[in-house]
């Protein structure tokens, strides 16, 4: 059967969510935060398991863009200029259903690092990968 598709996805600027209905029903409220820090991008999730970048100073982050990208994904473009992730209809779907548990694991990352999660991001040092 596959991923459900969305039926519409609403920008909500003033309260900072994508507002995403999908096609089995599903109603899904993601918060731009939730999106911004688990972005699909190598720049969040690395280029392989354990390289993945906790990302902080989120709290405030806007969409500023949505492209379409074919028939499966989204692409946003956040207010502080990360716009490398595709969000395809399956990873939109997962993070509305798992929303609480993303949310604890995110918390828990940054207390395991001793960072507050409204802490500017360290500068960036090049990662070799040169992709971006």
């Amino acid at each position: 059967m596959g991923t459900p598709q969305p039926e519409s996805i609403t920008l909500h600027g003033q309260s900072r969510v994508l507002e995403v209905a999908f096609s089995d029903g599903a109603r899904f409220r993601i918060p731009f935060e939730l999106m911004r820090v688990y972005s699909p991008s190598a720049e969040v999730q690395g280029h392989g398991p354990g390289q993945e970048v906790l990302q902080t100073g989120k709290r405030d982050v806007t969409v500023v863009g949505l492209e379409p990208v074919g028939h499966y994904a989204v692409k946003p473009t956040f207010s502080d200029g990360h716009d490398s992730g595709l969000f395809t209809w399956e990873y939109l779907y997962a993070l509305g259903r798992d929303e609480q548990a993303l949310w604890a694991a995110y918390t828990q990352r940054l207390a395991d690092a001793g960072v507050d999660r409204d802490a500017p991001m360290p500068a960036k040092a090049g990662h070799g990968c040169g992709g971006h």
